[in-house]
């Protein structure tokens, strides 16, 4: 797998870049990661019928502080 290799290095490396860590940390990514996290926590509880609401809820809290500026 040398082609997936090589693409994964060139996203670490894509990702590494100060620019694209200063967008990351930005109020836009902030409001699209907020939209983006809540739908698919929606459609995981929709899902699993509620059964594991309060572990979406840590995924989804835990994946929000990653993103963003807040």
């Amino acid at each position: 797998m040398a082609g997936f290799d090589d693409i994964t290095r060139k996203a670490k490396a894509f990702l590494d870049e100060e620019k694209v860590q200063q967008a990351l940390k930005s109020e836009k990514a902030e409001e699209v990661s907020d939209k983006l996290l809540e739908g698919l926590a929606g459609a995981a509880k929709k899902v699993t019928g509620g059964k594991h609401d309060d572990k979406i809820d840590e995924a989804r809290r835990k994946a929000d502080g990653a993103v963003g500026d807040r």
